[in-house]
């Protein structure tokens, strides 16, 4: 199959008036039904009153079918078909139904050339075409030209003809030799002769060469007849070793279903496995989300807490004078517990000792080690007191930690260490 003659025959039937349209893919694959269709429309085509069956349902049906089309063809188109490629209905089939639309395609031409030529003729009577004349005029010229090479080679062969006329003349009258001819008719004779000999050798030999085949052939059947019942002894025969087959062919199936069985189970704790995570991961998610909302709710309740503190704080620095003055608010005020100014400071490794490798003191030094600790004790008081006022404002909100009481003023200092160098 080609495309040029899928090609032609979609254009043929198309042109032909074919009422469906036949796309070039149609004959890709095997398609009986449209190739019955097809030739069907053919066959009425050139013999409406034939009756062909339509009927390609089954495979008898569709090689009665095409036997019916083939026949009818060779006999009333003078077309011979391949019925092997039409029974294939592929590209193949399309080059037979070729043969039979390029004749009726022949045929509408031939019919539209003829009413055109009448039309023509109809038309020249009234019109003078002068292109056709100029065609005509063309091909005048063309013949007076061959007339003229013609005329010429005649002309040669006709000056020739004095030596020729002599040359048969005498041919003629030379009398035939009774001998050659009778040498001529035996070589002939002797000639057929040999060629019905070779032909009688070739008969024998193809009689010998029938008798060696069949001898051959005879031989064959023996050897089949001795495969055949060898084939059935051994398969009568049972092997040593399909007992064990058998049994290994059991454990083997046996073993595949615990395989199978574990292999279930196995997939089975996998997905009870993961669904147990998946349950853990979301209990814990849960949990930090509880965890992160009591956070956000405490910090909420610290800052409302400051919030009214510091409303708190406001109304007491609004408290109007009248109320009382200044000195009754300060009794009323409870004391404010003062440290010992002697006394050891906290978070200090313990007193401060001034003293010589000589031993002895001087009252310079007592004197300005006293008001370095008094310096001090100042010092604390005032961070003491900022501390208490802050704790006041945050209306107590954590318990304050309670300081280490001072012993008072009149607390004995410890005496500084009069020790010689001796003592060590």
């Amino acid at each position: 199959m080609s495309f040029r003659d899928l090609r032609n025959f979609t254009e043929m039937m198309r042109a032909l008036g074919y009422p469906r349209l036949i796309s070039m893919e149609n004959f890709r694959t095997p398609n009986f039904t449209l190739v019955a269709e097809i030739l069907i429309w053919l066959v009425k085509r050139y013999e409406p009153q034939m009756d062909i069956p339509s009927d390609v349902e089954s495979e008898s049906d569709r090689v009665f079918f095409i036997k019916a089309v083939a026949q009818f063809m060779a006999i009333k188109a003078h077309i011979k078909v391949n019925t092997k490629r039409l029974y294939q209905a592929d590209g193949y089939a399309v080059k037979e139904m070729l043969k039979i639309t390029s004749v009726l395609y022949s045929a509408m031409k031939t019919k539209e050339m003829a009413t055109g030529d009448k039309l023509e003729e109809d038309s020249s009577k009234f019109k003078f075409d002068l292109g056709s004349k100029i065609a005509d005029l063309k091909a005048a010229r063309q013949l007076a030209s061959e007339i003229t090479s013609k005329g010429a080679t005649l002309y040669d062969l006709l000056g020739k003809e004095v030596d020729l006329r002599e040359m048969r003349t005498a041919a003629i009258a030379r009398p035939l030799e009774i001998n050659e001819t009778e040498k001529a008719l035996r070589a002939a004779i002797k000639e057929v002769l040999e060629n019905v000999q070779k032909t009688k050798d070739m008969l024998d030999n193809v009689s010998s060469d029938e008798s060696s085949l069949e001898a051959k052939i005879e031989k064959k059947k023996q050897e089949l007849e001795r495969n055949q019942k060898r084939l059935q002894t051994l398969q009568s025969v049972r092997p040593a070793f399909m007992d064990e087959y058998e049994k290994i062919e059991e454990d083997l199936q046996r073993q595949y279903e615990i395989y199978v069985e574990k292999f279930r189970n196995l997939s089975f704790l996998e997905q009870q496995l993961e669904d147990y995570h998946r349950l853990e991961q979301e209990r814990f998610e849960e949990a930090e989300n509880s965890l992160r909302t009591m956070q956000n709710k405490l910090r909420e309740e610290e800052r409302s807490l400051m919030r009214s503190g510091a409303k708190d704080e406001d109304s007491d620095m609004d408290i109007p004078e009248d109320e009382g003055s200044d000195s009754d608010m300060e009794d009323r005020r409870p004391p404010k517990p003062r440290p010992a100014r002697n006394g050891p400071v906290p978070g200090r490794a313990g007193a401060r000792f001034v003293g010589t490798m000589q031993g002895g003191d001087s009252e310079e030094d007592e004197s300005e080690d006293s008001e370095i600790d008094v310096d001090e004790d100042d010092e604390d008081e005032e961070g003491e007191e900022e501390e208490n006022e802050d704790l006041e404002d945050n209306d107590s909100l954590e318990v304050p930690v309670p300081k280490a009481s001072r012993p008072p003023h009149g607390t004995h200092r410890p005496e500084l260490l009069d020790e010689s160098d001796n003592d060590f």
